[in-house]
């Protein structure tokens, strides 16, 4: 089976708007803004099959509206969140079979794993399948999200649960934040080599303004600090930050968000 291709569309200043698509259809990860989708759509003669929802705020469900007046497809997204157009509310459903917890786009044979990933907000999902991962504002490359609804436990559990996803899988989130979250990164664990050498390919992609996405789960559990909470640099730089020993990752967790949020 030929895996669908996916393309990032640019929105607002630094949000991407997801495209899975063939050469007949697409469907749409987090359409923030519809314009730059019904350019797109029009532009390469696609009919748009389904919009996916991660989560309510606005710069991932605003196009929403519009896209549907267009095209009246499915919109799935998250059963515990108020997003009005939504269609298809999903919710995990872990050791059974259940509308609520998969996904399926029969015009791609591809079918997405719905995992309940709250912290960023409360009912956040991410769609796992056909080794993709989107996973909206939970996890960033070198990031993750901030806590507006959430607490650190529940970033921590649903950050781990990414992290046991296959190393190869390849993580497609909702902003381009990587080369700010590098230079977080580097502050909080400057010894990690892989983290150097990810910079340094990070800024010659910057340089040629090309996206930083995908990411994978390897790289992300290799560099990214929020995946690091047990690692001694992590934790020492953490607990010097907060001037107190931190010993659990939780701990280290809320001081890094912590630390970032100010950043």
């Amino acid at each position: 089976m030929t895996l669908p291709r996916i393309v990032p569309v640019r929105a607002f200043a630094d949000n991407y708007i997801w495209v899975i698509r063939d050469h007949r259809h697409a469907a749409v990860v987090d359409p923030g803004d519809a314009s730059p989708i019904l350019d797109y759509l029009r532009h390469e003669k696609l009919q748009l099959a389904a919009i996916l929802n991660t989560h309510h705020h606005r710069d991932h469900v605003g196009g929403n509206e519009m896209l549907l007046r267009e095209f009246p497809v499915p919109v799935y997204g998250p059963a515990t969140e108020a997003i009005p157009t939504v269609t298809h509310p999903l919710r995990e459903c872990a050791g059974r079979e259940s509308d609520e917890g998969v996904v399926y786009l029969r015009e791609f044979t591809l079918s997405f794993r719905v995992l309940d990933i709250p912290g960023h907000t409360a009912g956040h999902i991410a769609y796992y399948g056909g080794n993709m991962l989107f996973c909206g504002d939970t996890l960033f490359a070198c990031g993750c999200g901030r806590l507006f609804e959430g607490t650190p436990g529940q970033m921590v559990a649903s950050l781990q649960k990414l992290a046991d996803l296959p190393k190869d899988t390849e993580v497609y989130c909702g902003h381009e934040y990587t080369l700010n979250n590098i230079r977080f990164a580097r502050t909080v664990e400057p010894g990690n080599q892989e983290l150097l050498e990810r910079e340094k390919a990070v800024e010659a992609l910057a340089k040629q303004h090309v996206p930083t996405l995908p990411s994978t789960i390897g790289l992300e559990k290799a560099t990214n600090p929020f995946l690091r909470c047990g690692e001694p640099e992590v934790i020492s730089s953490a607990s010097a930050k907060m001037n107190k020993p931190l010993n659990d990752p939780v701990s280290v967790f809320a001081a890094l968000r912590d630390w970032k949020n100010r950043f």
